[in-house]
């Protein structure tokens, strides 16, 4: 990590540094409003109250939120395009949806004044990540449906930071644009730092040749290691930052860069719970399960107590940049992305926990899953730092097994490959290949 300057500004002072006592109180108001509004204007919130048994004026605190149904993302993509809309479409400025890879793409859209609340959330999180008015900052989040790139351009440029709208790609392109305009911001996927990175290697580009200082990193689950490999190859300061469309975008909660340890999450516009992702029970602070969102002011489509699928816990420490709004845990994982391999639970990114605990492997992996007899088997392949004699992959391979059977109870096969092999990303990373659904495999003898 390089030695960045931590005299960054707090963007909103009295919103983002208020007493709780006050935060709570605004919450609860605009809680009250907006299940007022969801109950009126969109039919399925309507249904699901009166078959819940639960009227809006009957929330008359911030735990009763509680007694409401889940929004769960099926309920978008059942009620596609536009049956969640709380506005009519001659309101509605923007649409974005996801890629529909899981059925029909869950569609989102934002009225004038949502634009504004977003472009203000994302001011807050680049300043709360240390960027600047002023800044230069390399924005190489995708652009179109996806919410990523669109929404950190506009939360720049309201911050006063002038924007490279790179979107993702054209890597050798994207190193020339950070050598000539001078970055000191990088906006992009945790994965696409890292191919960053080797492209400027491979082409022998000297890292004085570009002026990064802060990278903030989102869209996918990442570890502590790989931070640490990113921070080490790019000597910046490596910060997390998330958000989904439904809620909003990127945005929603953000890593400070005084901090380091959770991300300020903006509860003036977003009212977050933990629950037990099995029972609905919401979790006490401090305790880990799904995260859960209410939108507080959305208004083309807002989303009452949405299940994110997203692995968090919360907790109310204050900090030591001065904010005072609660901080989630870093996305351990998704549940969506929950692997069964013979009865062993795992998420791919406590394989890749273990995998960067080992010296001679790089960040870059994926995990192939097959069935052979009726019997799912998992196959891990991961790059090694450099070309090695036989002897050694051999010991790094015993090494890798052992590692994955102590920490994870888990047994796989292990491709060690070069350095290279493995596809590198241009946007979000493909970690799991599943080849059980495959018209190509079927199971095998």
């Amino acid at each position: 990590m390089v030695t960045t300057k931590t005299d960054s500004f707090i963007w909103n002072e009295k919103a983002e540094c208020g007493s709780r006592k006050e935060l709570e109180k605004l919450q609860l108001k605009r809680l009250k409003t907006m299940l007022t509004t969801v109950y009126e204007k969109v039919p399925f919130y309507r249904s699901r109250f009166d078959e819940a048994g639960v009227k809006p004026e009957s929330i008359d605190s911030l735990k009763a939120l509680s007694s409401l149904p889940f929004t769960k993302k099926t309920d978008l993509r059942e009620h596609y395009p536009f049956g969640l809309f709380a506005e009519p479409l001659e309101n509605v400025r923007r649409l974005h949806a996801s890629s529909g890879t899981k059925g029909k793409p869950t569609v989102v859209g934002y009225t004038e004044n949502d634009l504004e609340t977003w472009k203000e959330v994302c001011a807050r999180s680049l300043a709360c990540a240390g960027a600047k008015p002023k800044d230069i900052i390399h924005n190489a989040y995708g652009y179109g449906l996806f919410t990523g790139g669109l929404g950190m351009h506009y939360g720049a440029e309201k911050l006063g930071a002038t924007v490279v709208p790179a979107s993702g790609g054209r890597t050798q392109q994207q190193i020339l644009l950070l050598q000539d305009f001078g970055a000191r911001v990088l906006l992009s996927t945790p994965s696409y730092a890292l191919n960053i990175f080797h492209v400027m290697e491979e082409n022998s580009i000297a890292r004085d040749s570009i002026k990064l200082e802060i990278g903030i990193f989102g869209a996918e689950p990442w570890t502590e290691e790989l931070r640490s490999q990113i921070e080490k190859a790019l000597k910046i300061s490596a910060l997390d930052i998330y958000g989904l469309s439904e809620v909003m975008g990127p945005g929603v909660s953000m890593e400070c860069l005084e901090g380091r340890s959770g991300l300020h999450v903006w509860e003036d516009y977003f009212l977050p719970e933990i629950i037990d992702s099995e029972t609905g029970a919401v979790l006490d602070e401090g305790e880990e399960g799904e995260l859960v969102f209410t939108t507080l002011l959305k208004e083309a489509i807002p989303v009452i107590r949405y299940r994110t699928g997203d692995i968090s816990r919360l907790y109310k420490e204050p900090c030591k940049c001065g904010r005072t709004m609660l901080r989630m845990e870093r996305v351990k994982a998704r549940l969506d992305d929950m692997l069964i391999i013979r009865g062993v639970n795992l998420f791919p990114s406590e394989i890749e926990k273990c995998l960067l605990s080992i010296a001679e492997l790089s960040p870059h992996y994926q995990l192939v899953v097959d069935r052979v007899k009726a019997l799912d088997v998992l196959e891990v392949h991961v790059e090694t730092v450099s070309t090695m004699s036989e002897e050694r992959l051999t010991d790094i391979h015993g090494n890798i097994k052992r590692t994955l059977k102590d920490s994870l109870g888990l047994t796989a096969a292990i491709k060690l490959v070069e350095p290279g092999v493995i596809p590198r990303s241009e946007g979000k990373a493909v970690r799991v290949v599943d080849r059980r659904n495959s018209s190509q495999t079927g199971d095998k003898k």
